[in-house]
């Protein structure tokens, strides 16, 4: 593949623009010594003299003439699209493509949600809602969120929460029918609603604390669910004990639709984190929104 000498155009069509090297010189920011090299370099390149030079004046060859001719439009088109990229990166107009669960949309998207779109009504985001892991950049997504112990390596994350409460629970009905568990223990004789992790196939072990120490429990399950959402429906209708985070939990609690047990013994998640690659640090679309998060973050703490 022929490698363009891009540099050298640029210096060859000021020459021609300005009148002279010591103008084009001035009006590209160089010396005008390095203009003349560049210029060399370019005919070397090329294989052919493309300006005549005298004392008082430059004159295009005929080879000059035709690479004017063709690199000129092509040069002012690479101007303009430098120039709307610039535009694009600064931004408040556009699509912010995002790639989250639904957990963390209700913990962290939601709660900001009419005051970003308030704020910027022209920025659309475009949300998808995806218990698995997502490469966001073969995907097309500008960003993800996740627990910080799921983060994709080589990005740069934001945190947006504290250290995350978990929740077992389940409808009053069905413990008013199996009791309650006082123990994790007891869970080994609970109809217990489970998530699979649909990246890792599997379904996810309980974590709970007892005296300081974290632990993990493997009950049965008489139903799972590839969704955090799955779960907490199936323990409202009463088929079992779910867990999931309480933040997901929280309003069928105050509406008495569920009921946590085992509270003493949850054992913390990781916070959530905005994560996005580093060649979309300059997009403004996305600081604004990560802005937006950041101030709800701090509140939160205040």
């Amino acid at each position: 593949m022929i490698r363009p000498p891009i540099h050298g155009i640029e210096v060859f069509l000021a020459i021609v623009r300005e009148g002279s090297l010591r103008a084009a010189a001035k009006s590209l920011g160089v010396g005008a010594p390095a203009v003349s090299h560049q210029l060399k370099a370019l005919e070397e390149n090329m294989g052919v003299d493309l300006l005549f030079r005298t004392t008082r004046s430059i004159e295009l060859t005929e080879a000059g003439q035709v690479l004017l001719d063709s690199a000129a439009p092509a040069y002012r088109d690479i101007i303009y699209a430098v120039k709307k990229t610039r535009e694009l990166s600064k931004s408040t107009k556009g699509t912010l493509r995002l790639t989250l669960p639904r957990s963390a949309y209700t913990t962290v998207v939601a709660p900001v949600l009419e005051r970003f779109q308030s704020a910027y009504p022209d920025i659309t985001l475009d949300i998808s809602l995806h218990e698995g892991l997502v490469d966001i950049v073969r995907e097309g997504f500008h960003a993800g969120i996740r627990l910080g112990d799921l983060l994709a390596p080589n990005m740069i994350a934001v945190r947006l929460t504290e250290p995350l409460i978990p929740a077992f629970s389940a409808a009053p009905s069905y413990l008013a029918k199996h009791g309650r568990p006082n123990h994790p223990r007891d869970l080994l004789n609970h109809k217990c609603i489970r998530y699979k992790r649909t990246t890792a196939n599997r379904v996810a072990e309980w974590h709970f604390t007892e005296d300081g120490h974290a632990k993990t429990i493997d009950p049965p399950s008489r139903l799972i669910f590839d969704t955090i959402q799955g779960v907490v429906e199936a323990a409202i209708d009463g088929h079992g004990i779910g867990w999931s985070m309480r933040s997901t939990v929280e309003e069928p609690l105050r509406a008495g639709a569920l009921e946590s047990v085992l509270d003493m013994y949850g054992k913390e998640l990781p916070p959530f984190y905005l994560y996005y690659p580093e060649q979309n640090r300059r997009v403004e679309c996305l600081r604004l929104f990560i802005d937006c998060l950041v101030a709800k973050r701090n509140e939160r703490a205040n």
